[in-house]
């Protein structure tokens, strides 16, 4: 099932997720559609506020379409960040057509657990990273435009208020 991605402007995107206490069939089918969704949307990472679930869980696949590299993630938490920083011109399901560059620690390793409830720790490099550390943002209700540059968010703030105006007609 593929579910609606939440836009810009909808309140549930600057929630905090909650924590997974129960690894159940539940878990397993979200995950699954959150991974279909991504897909659908041509996108590399997806948090589950982004589809309106409040729950720790992240989807991640940045492989390519011969060699697909899907990973779910449930309750992730960075352990470990690396001096080294990237720069990489980021987008986000949530905020169409708007990417920017955002600076960050280039390696990172996160404690989590697979949807069976098996605790992994996993060191990510490159888009991984990247993607990772956005979608681990977004469980804690920080959008990546809060990583941008005070004068960047100014001078994208017509292209906000379009997506977060077409977000409240969907919503009523």
């Amino acid at each position: 099932m593929i579910y609606e991605i939440r836009k810009y402007g909808d309140p549930i995107l600057k929630k905090k997720a909650e924590l997974v206490t129960e690894f159940n069939s539940e878990i397993k089918e979200i995950l699954d559609n959150m991974l279909e969704t991504m897909y659908a949307a041509n996108g590399v990472g997806l948090a589950a506020n982004q589809v309106g679930i409040l729950k720790q869980l992240i989807t991640i696949d940045a492989g390519t379409k011969e060699s697909p590299r899907p990973i779910k993630i449930v309750n992730p938490v960075i352990i470990e960040k690396s001096k080294e920083k990237t720069e990489y011109e980021e987008g986000c399901l949530s905020f169409p057509e708007i990417t920017e560059k955002i600076v960050r620690p280039s390696i990172v390793k996160v404690k989590f657990y697979d949807q069976d409830g098996n605790e992994k720790i996993m060191e990510f490099t490159g888009l991984e990273s990247i993607a990772i550390q956005h979608e681990i943002d977004h469980l804690n209700g920080i959008l990546f435009i809060n990583r941008m540059s005070p004068i960047k968010r100014i001078m994208l703030d017509k292209k906000l208020k379009e997506i977060k105006n077409s977000s409240k007609i969907k919503a009523k």
